[in-house]
């Protein structure tokens, strides 16, 4: 696919990053237009100099440190991508003292930016670029695939900056435009989490128009994993911070999509979706591969329970997780179908979706990687096999079952919204649905006794719902693993919705 740049995108080029001096603290240079000076505070490590984000520059990186963080920085510029409507931002996380790279944009609300929510978008795998997210699913533009477009792209109408100002972070390194300089790597959730808490403290603290403003993280797939465990640094972070006299981020809610949460209840959900009627009319698998997974279920079960979740043994678990990937989903991954839509065949690279492999053209045009100001000469990585082996290594995914987290969530009164595609076979709704109903908190009793009924948009069903004031698990009817992707209008009405406070 060839992609042509506007001549005047072409001209933008991003210079070698101008580091302005640091002072101590969240320090700017004198040289930034614009700076508000603020009165120093040691004592608590606040910030002693703030800017408007719309003071960047859009020829060199801006360079924002803080006394608190002093192995993080964040390098952030104004650029002229993807939304013409909106400022524009994107930059790097440096952390461990410069030696680990994360790659991220920033696109201001198209409705009132001064004012609207923040929102923090992660793509899962582990080991996806969130520009996937942006260029395929929610993001403000979409990849151009028929070549249409003057630059690459197509304005997207449903995209989630019409409600909030949104992040679209890379992490970890090895994903997207992310890397570390000496080959290091990030293999837990909770290192990446310290992470994300220093970028948005660090972020939050310098452009104080967004102190106070309510947060929100939202994600997919293995984010489902990734933003509880972020959530909950961030939360128990607030507690220090409120005991030190110091500003705490506004967190409102985490947002998970299609995620692999309740590991759990994994297997039998894929049973249902292939071999039952919970996705399609008729199931998709042979009834003989039916069989054998029904006959294999109960011990796949019973080996994770004990292995994984009992007591966590690192060559049990793995044992056990082996077992119900050979009994159980070899059969769907031998099928040729989609296994993020069950209702297609599988097309493009392993992900099964043309898209991906267009994104990855996309970036890695020199004149497109100029215009955001990427940094590696590395080729844009839109999954990173490399990414999930590590993680994989120190079994991430089981060591420590994320549904506790969002419990611990939930009872500090932190909001929850799980939502479903119906055709996912991956990470599918049933074995979502089965956690949230086992999951035990204050208010759990309460969410079991309410009723399902059907959500619309604009008149039409768009699936089925069921909610408290805190938790809230919604289906979307004929979505696949990427809900936005498949049914933008229905994931931006629920979107708007959420961050309201207002019931589907």
């Amino acid at each position: 696919m060839k992609f042509k740049l506007l001549s005047t995108l072409l001209a933008l080029l991003i210079l070698p990053a101008i580091v302005f001096g640091i002072d101590e603290q969240l320090s700017l240079s004198n040289h930034v237009t614009g700076l508000n000076r603020t009165g120093d505070n040691s004592a608590t490590g606040e910030s002693n100099s703030s800017l408007h984000l719309s003071a960047l520059q859009s020829d060199t990186y801006t360079v924002l440190q803080h006394s608190r963080f002093p192995n993080h920085r964040v390098r952030v510029k104004k650029t002229l991508f993807c939304d013409p409507t909106v400022n524009v931002y994107t930059g790097y996380l440096d952390v461990d003292a410069g030696a680990k790279h994360l790659f991220f944009y920033f696109f201001e609300s198209r409705g009132d930016p001064d004012k609207d929510d923040v929102m923090m978008w992660i793509n899962g795998g582990p080991g996806c670029s969130s520009a996937m997210g942006l260029l395929m699913e929610l993001g403000p533009c979409n990849i151009d695939m028929n070549s249409t477009s003057v630059n690459g792209t197509l304005w997207n109408p449903h995209s989630w900056n019409q409600a909030a100002n949104v992040f679209f972070l890379d992490q970890p390194v090895g994903v997207g435009f992310s890397y570390a300089d000496y080959g290091e790597t990030i293999q837990t959730t909770e290192e990446a989490a310290k992470n994300v808490h220093a970028f948005i403290t660090i972020f939050f603290e310098t452009f104080t128009q967004f102190g106070g403003r309510p947060l929100h993280l939202a994600g997919e797939s293995y984010g489902g994993r990734y933003l509880p465990v972020f959530a909950s640094e961030i939360y128990d972070q607030n507690l220090v911070a409120r005991r030190e006299g110091r500003q705490q981020l506004n967190l409102k809610s985490i947002i998970i999509g299609n995620g692999n949460t309740g590991i759990s209840s994994l297997y039998l959900g894929r049973y249902e979706i292939e071999c039952g009627t919970a996705a399609l009319e008729k199931p998709v698998q042979s009834i003989t591969n039916c069989v054998r997974m029904k006959m294999a279920l109960p011990r796949c079960q019973q080996r994770m329970q004990e292995s994984c979740f009992d007591m966590f043994d690192s060559i049990n678990c793995r044992a056990a997780v082996t077992f119900c990937d050979s009994e159980i989903s070899a059969g769907m991954w031998a099928s040729g179908r989609n296994v993020y839509d069950i209702s297609k065949m599988c097309v493009g690279n392993e992900l099964c979706y043309a898209e991906v492999s267009a994104i990855k053209e996309y970036l890695d045009i020199p004149a497109t990687r100029k215009l955001l100001g990427v940094e590696t000469s590395n080729n844009f990585t839109s999954c990173s096999p490399e990414v999930g082996a590590n993680f994989g290594i120190h079994m991430d995914k089981y060591n420590t079952p994320t549904h506790l987290h969002v419990a611990g969530l939930l009872d500090r009164g932190v909001r929850v919204l799980i939502y479903a595609g119906t055709y996912d076979w991956q990470c599918n709704w049933i074995s979502n649905k089965m956690w949230v109903e086992q999951l035990e908190w204050s208010g759990s009793d309460n969410y079991n006794k309410i009723p399902w009924r059907e959500w619309t948009v604009r008149g039409r069903v768009a699936g089925e719902v069921k909610a408290t004031p805190l938790l809230t698990f919604a289906t979307v009817r004929g979505a696949g693993h990427m809900v936005p992707h498949d049914k933008p209008e229905e994931a931006l009405a629920m979107i708007k919705k959420w961050l309201q406070n207002e019931s589907l």
